[in-house]
């Protein structure tokens, strides 16, 4: 607006004559138009150059886009994973192994190898986690082979719901009863010689030991799998 007043000719005073009066006003009014005009054409022009003048990122590109949206997609993968982890007959850290290496083919490997060599190390020490957790923890306490493939069977049905007597519809529920009674059923069973109190004892003993062994076993794989999905994250985070 300041440079339309700019542009605008100052009001003349008054003269005798109407006639001229008349005249003047004319010429100042025909001034002020022509000026405004001006003006306007002048603020069109600065409008209709703005897209010239004004730098537009390029960086978000269709293939950024995509590559943006497979890595939150490869991190809900990891996170599956974490949870797998903890959560029996469900994939775990071998999941965001995987999820890593698609990464790593799709943006490159140069800077993954903590990323990657984390989730390995993860990997292998959770196979080594189940074995004593899972075999060392029931040998401790003299189960057999038979309490071990019933806490196996157990923990499918279980897990699963096809346990007739465990109608909850809670996964984990169903699957802490289902381990501790199949081990107590496939340790009671393969306990023929003692007699029934020690059999019953025995049983329940390697139920309970299979199930609290496969607790902290989870556990520690979880921590594991989180601690590879962090620095997956903190290696990887877009935009670092």
């Amino acid at each position: 607006m300041a440079a339309f007043l700019a542009l605008a000719p100052a009001m003349p005073s008054l003269p005798q004559s109407v006639t001229q009066v008349y005249q003047q006003v004319s010429q100042w009014l025909a001034q002020v138009i022509s000026a405004a005009g001006l003006y306007w054409a002048q603020v069109a022009h600065s409008i209709a150059s703005l897209p010239a003048q004004v730098q537009v990122p390029t960086t978000l590109t269709t293939s950024a886009v995509w590559h943006l949206a497979l890595y939150w997609l490869l991190v809900l993968v990891m996170v599956v994973g974490v949870v797998g982890a903890v959560v029996p007959a469900l994939p775990g850290i071998s999941l965001i192994v995987g999820a890593i290496a698609v990464w790593g083919l799709v943006a490159g490997f140069a800077g993954l190898k903590w990323a990657l060599g984390v989730a390995i190390a993860a990997l292998v020490l959770s196979l080594a986690i189940d074995y004593l957790a899972g075999v060392l923890g029931a040998q401790r306490v003299g189960a057999s082979n038979w309490g071990q493939i019933g806490a196996f069977v157990g923990m499918f049905l279980g897990l699963f719901g096809l346990l007739p007597f465990l109608p909850t519809g809670i996964p984990l529920l169903g699957l802490l009863l289902g381990t501790v009674l199949g081990a107590f059923v496939g340790e009671f069973l393969h306990r023929r010689e003692l007699k029934l109190l020690l059999r019953i004892k025995q049983s329940a003993k390697v139920g309970l030991a299979i199930v609290v062994g496969t607790l902290v076993g989870n556990i520690l794989q979880g921590i594991l799998a989180l601690v590879s999905l962090v620095v997956f994250l903190v290696t990887t985070w877009p935009g670092t």
